[in-house]
Formats: C-alpha cells, structure tokens, sequence
C-alpha cells in the first residue's frame, strides 16, 4: 500500500495540505486538485487509487464531479469518499447514490479519514485481486474448452477418417464384388455425413450473434419439435404429452428452437441404450413462470426419461463437447450444441436426475424476445 496514489479534491488550499500532512505519515502519495474540473483531469492522467472529494464547491460540486467520473473506465473504478459539512440523510444518499463509498462529515478527525482511507485502500486491493482471478479463471477455463474441443476434434475425425480409409481399402481390394462394393460404399458415405455433421456443429457454437425471432404458436413448435425426433429415430418411444399451454405463444427461432429440442429428446432416448427390457419412454411437461431473472415471464420445458439417470463420472460435464457414455465416435456435441442455442435465444437448458429414477432435462425460454444489446 506504499504506493497507492490519493488524489484530495478541495477548492480550499489548506484543506489539502492538512491532509496531505497526515496522509503522507502512512507513505501515501498525495495528489492535489482545487476544482472539479481538475479532479477529472487528474483521474484521467494520474489513475490514483482513492480519491477524497470535497462536496461543495463553486462551478462544478463534487455530486456533478462524480457523476463524470463515472462516465469512463478509470473514474468507474476509483473508489470515492466525500468530505462535507453536510449531515443529512438525504445528502448521504445522494452522495452514494452517484457512486461514492463512503461519506465523511466536516470537521474531520484525521485519525478517523486515515484509517477510512486505508480500509477502502484494503477493498481495492482485493477487489481488483478477485478481478484479476476471474479473468485468469475464465482464461483457463477458455483454455480448457478449446483444448477439449481441439482434442476431440482430433480423436473423432481421425477414427472417422480411418474409418472411411479402411472401407475404400476393402472397396479397392474387392472391386468386382458389387454387393461387398455397395455395402463398403454405404459405410464410408455414413461416416462421411459424420465428419459433416460434427463440422455443423462446431459452425454453430462459432456463432455468437442473436437469431432473428418471430412470433409461434408454443404447442406447435413443441409437435414440431417431435416430428424432426421421430423422422431421424431408429427405433419406436413413447412420447407423453399433451399441450398444456393453449394460446401461449413465442418470440423465438422455429428452425433453431426445434432442433435444440430434438438433440435433447435424442439425448433421452439414447439413455435407454443397454436396458434391453426398458419401454423407451420420454416425458414431455410445460409449464408458464411469471417471475424469474428480471421478472420476465417465460415457459419451462421438462424433458423426462425413465431410463438409468446421469452417469456420475460425467455428471458435472455433461455440456462440455464430445463428453458421451457412449464409445462410438462423432458423438458428444447434442446437448452442447443445444445449450449454445438455447441460450442465443435468450433461454437455457440443465440437467439433474429424476425423482424415482431416470433423469430431467428443463429448458427455460422467455416469452417475450429479450431487448437487444445496445
């Protein structure tokens, strides 16, 4: 705390240097400033790492100076404690309410400002220390994701490559034999339509920008959602449900929403994989929420299979990309993808296991498309 810089903003010269007198025993560097408009100039060249404002003062008060400061990155982030003879509440408010931290009333006991002046000295510090954390964390955590996607990337299109080398090897090997030709043929344009399909989708996670929305029908968009499910399906399930929300409507994609829907319902079906003796059933439930993050009213999509639940080695990276129960390669992407729309549109999806077994997939989408980014 050496170093830390404190600019003392008072139009009264003496003012300043009783203070600079008592706030330069604890080897604190003091800067001066006898207007407002020279406070705002200081902060910008100087950065100092407190500043003490003096309220009243001619041509630009220390409310107005404040309210300045805020207006760009370096004044945002300094902390201020107004010096006033003023004591009313309303005064107090007033003063906080346009970003200061403290407020220290006149005649000032100079023990008492120094040690506020270290205490929010001591805030700063760690205030820009968990700062600085979280931009290493979301570093390492941008370093983590791309290692995982790169090294998946890697894995899966280099055994479906060789997947696709070892069917025209055969092809090559056995060229007159039409039907083993046919069948060799049929391997390697299904693994290739893989390798397409994991380009989509690392595509769509590239992009950041929001969807265009309009205005659907929420029942449909949900029947169309099933559509899409069952005409990719291998196999029969059983989907329950029945629109609960007649006359519900949203602002959303219908290409993106449906397709986010469909990998969800594909990942609750594929959980039923193994449990030979399991009728393949998925649940689908909604309901309307008035409240939530802003007050704004959304629906709330449950997706329930009754299958095995979340495996516990994976439960807490089940988002991430190529994270799969399954050993097949050119998997792992669905739920990632799905989230990564969802949350374009403003929504968002999570998984928790379900009461009695099997495991729930609830997807949050608002009603109203929320308002764009300035």
């Amino acid at each position: 705390m050496a170093s830390a810089k404190i600019l003392v903003v008072d139009d009264q010269p003496v003012n300043v240097q009783i203070l600079r007198k008592r706030l330069e025993r604890e080897n604190l560097s003091v800067l001066a400033a006898h207007s407002g408009e020279a406070a705002i100039a200081a902060v910008r060249e100087h950065r100092p790492d407190l500043i003490l404002l003096d309220v009243v003062m001619p041509e630009l008060d220390g409310i107005e100076v404040c309210r300045r400061l805020q207006s760009f990155e370096e004044g945002r982030s300094t902390p201020i404690i107004f010096l006033t003879a003023r004591d009313s509440k309303e005064g107090k408010i007033e003063g906080l309410g346009v970003g200061a931290v403290d407020y220290i009333t006149r005649p000032l006991d100079l023990d008492e400002t120094t040690a506020r002046v270290l205490s929010q000295l001591r805030f700063a510090t760690i205030n820009r220390e968990l700062v600085e954390l979280q931009h290493r964390l979301a570093e390492s955590r941008r370093s983590a994701t791309i290692g995982a996607v790169t090294q998946g990337i890697v894995h899966n299109l280099n055994n479906l490559l060789g997947i696709v080398i070892g069917y025209l090897d055969l092809i090559q090997n056995q060229p007159d034999d039409r039907e083993s030709v046919r069948r060799n043929a049929d391997q390697v344009e299904h693994a290739v339509q893989r390798i397409v399909a994991i380009i989509k989708q690392l595509s769509s996670l590239a992009v950041s920008t929001r969807f265009p929305t309009s205005r659907r029908a929420f029942g449909p968009l949900i029947d169309g959602a099933i559509a899409r499910f069952r005409a990719d399906l291998p196999s029969a399930v059983t989907i329950d449900w029945q629109d609960t929300l007649p006359g519900v409507t949203l602002d959303t994609h219908v290409e993106v929403f449906e397709d986010a829907l469909t990998k969800i319902l594909m990942n609750a079906w594929e959980s039923y994989e193994g449990l030979t003796d399991a009728r393949r059933v998925i649940r689908i439930r909604a309901t309307r929420v008035s409240g939530g993050a802003g007050g704004k009213p959304r629906v709330v999509i449950r997706i329930e299979d009754l299958a095995r639940g979340l495996d516990p080695a994976l439960r807490d990276q089940m988002f991430e990309p190529f994270v799969s129960s399954k050993q097949t390669v050119g998997v792992g992407m669905g739920l990632t993808v799905a989230r990564h729309a969802l949350r374009s549109l403003g929504g968002d999806v999570t998984l928790r296991d379900r009461d009695g077994g099997g495991a729930v997939a609830e997807i949050q989408h608002p009603i109203e498309a929320p308002a764009a980014k300035p």
